[in-house]
């Protein structure tokens, strides 16, 4: 070993280049490792604390759809879940859809100017997502806490009525931090949703004439099952109301979120429900997680691509470098052969020098890779906003380290092979009397 740090000692500048070389193709490696492993990893952790066990939707759906048929007879579903499984202890339906926001400031404005010319430049209403829901049919899934505000007047959904929509409008909402932010709204304010957008200002007093005001009762925090952070929370008749007359007519939903008693075996649950819905298809949480690492093997095997690349950048930079060392102490190399060295120990010299440059390579890259993929979840929690507490799109574990030990240990072997070789190989008669 003394012989290798002889070497790197002679020659600091290369052998900086080079471990630098190993360290960037290895902190690359490690950055797209950590993140594969960090999306799969929290997204296993937040389904799994979800409290969903199944999700049903229309059948013929698959989970890689971004848009879900809608569901009929939707406040009907949970009793009959409940009978056709006793197993199941919640099954909640959501209507899950796009709406505009407005606020009463922009009411306001719109009343004053009839033609829109006094609403300020710049105002208007904000898009975002809506889900309408039944609040006592949530239990045991985890829903997103009211932060402020006292929340829903009712468990229930007291406009869906006796099996009719003859009950009171409760015109009552909980936006989510993202949302209330937007619409500079707080509890007790008043928002107008609805799914039109507003084409142009003049058209603003149209669009509220059209759209439905809601009493804000709550701000909750962000919510990780829809991938939004401009979010209402509505009852579910209520919902279906602003979503049209056809979602009202068909009491519509979305998806089925299923909690169960005991999810020990959900794929029995799931055969019992898809007998006795034959309309519905039934994922288990094992399915969506399925799907989950279906999208992350994709993203992991273009990244495996770029980083094969990295290595065996590193690996021929290395070689070269290895060879040239070789070349620069052949007289040397040769004079040990001379002495009786056998050619075994000279290429070890040279697979321990290899070594070396590798194990400094394999500091700098989980360094690298660690401030990496430190910085890169910074910049992508900091750009989606609305992600839950504890989300974290890296995960630097022993997994991760343990791979970046194998890929230096791989570069450093390669590259060493060739210059191996070469020292082994030098003629000691030549090399002597060379001058």
């Amino acid at each position: 070993m003394r012989y290798a740090l002889d070497g790197i000692r002679r020659r600091p500048a290369r052998s900086a280049l080079t471990a630098l070389g190993i360290g960037l193709a290895t902190g690359l490696v490690t950055v797209l490792l950590a993140l594969s492993a960090g999306v799969q990893g929290s997204a296993a952790r937040l389904a799994t604390a979800s409290g969903v066990d199944l999700i049903a939707t229309s059948a013929n759906t698959s989970l890689s759809a971004t848009t879900f048929p809608p569901l009929t007879d939707a406040h009907g579903i949970p009793p009959g879940f409940a009978r056709a499984d006793p197993n199941v202890a919640t099954a909640s339906p959501w209507l899950v859809a796009s709406f505009v926001y407005a606020n009463s400031s922009l009411y306001l404005a719109a009343n004053a100017s009839p033609n829109g010319t006094g609403i300020p430049s710049g105002w208007g209403p904000a898009s975002g997502e809506a889900v309408g829901w039944i609040p006592g049919a949530n239990a045991g899934l985890e829903t997103p806490s009211v932060a402020m505000g006292p929340g829903f007047s009712s468990s229930g959904d007291p406009h869906y009525a006796n099996g009719t929509y003859a009950g009171p409008f409760t015109h009552e909402v909980v936006l989510d931090g993202g949302l209330a932010g937007v619409l500079n709204a707080t509890v007790g304010s008043v928002v107008y949703s609805s799914v039109q957008p507003l084409a142009s200002p003049a058209g603003a007093l149209a669009w509220f004439a059209n759209a439905t005001p809601f009493r804000v009762v709550g701000i909750s925090g962000p919510f990780f099952l829809i991938p939004s952070a401009l979010l209402g929370f509505f009852y579910l008749s209520e919902a279906q109301s602003v979503d049209g007359a056809t979602a009202v007519h068909n009491d519509e939903a979305s998806v089925v979120l299923v909690h169960l008693h005991d999810p020990s075996n959900p794929a029995a649950d799931q055969s019992s429900l898809k007998a006795a819905f034959p309309s519905l298809t039934v994922f288990t949480l094992g399915n969506i997680l399925g799907a989950v690492q279906s999208v992350v093997d994709l993203y992991r095997t273009f990244g495996t691509l770029i980083g094969l690349v990295a290595l065996v950048v590193a690996a021929l930079f290395t070689t070269t470098v290895l060879t040239m060392s070789v070349d620069d102490r052949s007289r040397e190399l040769a004079t040990l052969r001379a002495i009786g060295f056998p050619r075994a120990t000279i290429g070890r010299y040279v697979l321990e020098e290899a070594a070396v440059l590798a194990g400094l390579g394999l500091v700098v890259g989980l360094v690298g890779g660690y401030v990496g993929a430190y910085l890169l979840n910074r910049f992508l929690v900091g750009l989606l906003a609305g992600l839950p507490a504890g989300f974290s799109f890296v995960a630097f574990d022993g997994a991760v380290v343990a791979s970046a030990v194998v890929e230096v240990a791989v570069i450093g072997l390669l590259a060493a092979i060739l210059p191996a070789a070469q020292a082994m190989r030098l003629p000691i008669a030549e090399e002597l009397r060379a001058p």
